[in-house]
């Protein structure tokens, strides 16, 4: 019976010893949360996968609505999602816009600490922002590269706009204010949804875009470099709640790690993936996550 007890209470031991050293058994659940739009998805697929391999546990809280997700976060609904800079300080702080990215991110990541108790992480090259997309053969045939390369020749462009384009202040009157009048030779609305379809039937030549977009990975589509910065930076970068930080701090090296790999380009070719191949996105992260750890 002595022999019995001793070899019980060894066995006692080694299960004790195994669950506390297990991988991530103590570790606590972090709920990653996304917008309701595939690149988003996207990126916080690949931080869930990130923190998951780190030994964390992820509760997934995908597709908030964009009007909802920063409140959900306040409300510690959420512990942390992908944000843009440019949102941050102009949707959700109500400051004017700044074009510096440096100097954006960090008037966010100071209001953000200061009003909410929550820290922007390292923010990525990946900028989805306001741009132009022209026609890769109109591009050729005048040589344009630039936004100011497109005002010169104006005259000879079709506009495809969206209507309220024209009228807000980041849209044409930002545009000429900073690169000078643009008179086109025509200018139509269309709905945001035809404009690739409305230049690849060749209706038109220029039309606003979103610099992340899948399409603008086909070449028959070139995305104008905006040489004078005439928009915000909208680079994407974790925020995650103070409390949830202070009490798993190696979120930070995690999250930071993964925020380095992603670009406007491989931003633009995973929302290719997805919108343009008919890719589900955990598929499409899965895929991107491997190829960086």
């Amino acid at each position: 019976m002595k022999k019995i007890i001793a070899i019980l209470m060894c066995v006692m031991l080694a299960l004790t010893t195994f669950v506390g050293c297990s991988g991530g058994s103590d570790k606590a659940v972090i709920k990653v949360a996304s917008k309701d739009f595939t690149e988003n998805e996207i990126v916080a697929e690949v931080y869930a996968l990130a923190l998951e391999d780190a030994g964390f546990k992820v509760e997934r809280m995908f597709d908030i609505g964009s009007s909802l997700i920063h409140t959900s976060l306040t409300s510690d609904e959420i512990d942390l999602y992908p944000e843009y800079t440019g949102t941050g300080l102009i949707s959700i702080l109500g400051k004017d816009p700044l074009t510096d990215p440096d100097e954006v991110y960090n008037t966010v990541k100071d209001a953000y600490k200061e009003q909410f108790k929550v820290t922007w992480l390292d923010y990525s090259a990946a900028n989805d922002g306001q741009g132009l997309v022209i026609r890769t053969e109109t591009a050729e045939k005048y040589g344009i590269k630039t936004i100011s390369d497109m005002q010169k020749y104006a005259t000879e462009l079709r506009f495809a706009s969206q209507g309220e384009f024209d009228e807000r202040a980041d849209g044409i009157p930002a545009l000429e204010a900073t690169y000078g009048e643009l008179n086109w030779k025509s200018s139509k609305v269309y709905d945001n949804s035809l404009k690739y379809q409305v230049l690849e039937n060749d209706e038109a030549d220029v039309s606003p875009a979103y610099t992340t977009e899948g399409r603008l990975t086909e070449e028959q589509f070139t995305l104008l470099e905006d040489d004078k910065h005439v928009w915000p930076p909208y680079n994407l970068a974790p925020v995650v709640r103070d409390s949830v930080l202070e009490a798993n701090p190696e979120i930070a090296d995690t999250l930071n790690k993964v925020s380095k790999a992603f670009t406007t380009e491989n931003i633009t070719a995973l929302n290719a993936k997805v919108d343009i191949d008919g890719e589900e996105y955990t598929d499409v992260a899965k895929e991107f996550y491997e190829s960086i750890k």
